[in-house]
């Protein structure tokens, strides 16, 4: 049977895992907004550099040879900013997922030992029930397992399909300006 200091013991644990898991969430938060503060730091340093020089043009053909290598590199950061997000992202979401799952399997457990012990005592003549009882505890369990892994192939599948959209904006990228 459970006892208060079983109780309170969970209570404390869960509780230690909420801090836990709340710490790995601001330390996601913490990375993106060192990431955009230093991408609009350099975006602001870049456009005021291209400005200075848009300003010193002294022709036509100049002023498009500045555009094009303004523009040209434009894509690759973008697709680097874009992948950084999505690494941030990613690992925060994995960190989270690693305790959640954890978590999730400690009390799949303690709710098993608890059925698993109130059905010892079981009334005589409800082998049927309990029978059922497992059966629908065990589906269960099946199911979580399966959406757990579904979840995990369409976040690998994610995470592949934006590995090769980068690839091909910057070849494209790439590709555009050898044309000019």
């Amino acid at each position: 049977m459970i006892n208060v200091e079983q109780i309170a013991a969970t209570n404390k644990a869960n509780l230690d895992n909420l801090f836990g898991l709340s710490n790995k969430a601001f330390a996601g938060v913490e990375k993106m907004v060192e990431l955009n503060l230093t991408a609009n730091r350099a975006a602001l340093a870049e456009s005021a550099a291209h400005a200075k020089a848009v300003m010193a043009v002294k022709d036509a053909q100049e002023l498009i040879a500045l555009q094009t290598s303004f523009l040209q590199p434009l894509a690759e950061k973008s697709a680097a900013y874009s992948r950084h997000i999505y690494d941030i992202a990613s690992s925060t979401s994995t960190d989270l997922t690693k305790g959640l799952e954890g978590k999730a399997a400690e009390g799949q457990q303690a709710v098993q030992a608890y059925i698993e012990s109130a059905l010892k005592n079981a009334p005589a003549g409800s082998e049927q029930a309990v029978a059922f009882f497992k059966q629908v505890v065990t589906a269960s369990n099946t199911a979580v397992e399966s959406v757990q892994k579904a979840v995990k192939q369409a976040a690998d599948m994610a995470e592949s399909h934006i590995q090769t959209a980068t690839e091909t904006a910057v070849k494209a990228s790439k590709s555009v300006a050898k044309k000019r």
